[in-house]
């Protein structure tokens, strides 16, 4: 892998760990939203579909 590849999934897994605190949190202060647990495993289940897909390009 390059350099540039490496540095991207890099940016793209803090990006998402912070979204994903983010979506957390929302949900924990407003439970009309959905159970924080529901939403945070959406979304890393979201995320972790797209890193494998720039991984595997």
């Amino acid at each position: 892998m390059s350099t540039l590849t490496l540095l991207v999934i890099m940016l793209l897994t803090f990006t998402g760990l912070l979204s994903l605190g983010a979506l957390a949190y929302a949900a924990y202060r407003h439970p009309k939203l959905a159970t924080p647990l529901m939403v945070a495993g959406t979304f890393a289940a979201v995320f972790i579909g797209a890193i494998a897909m720039v991984v595997t390009r």
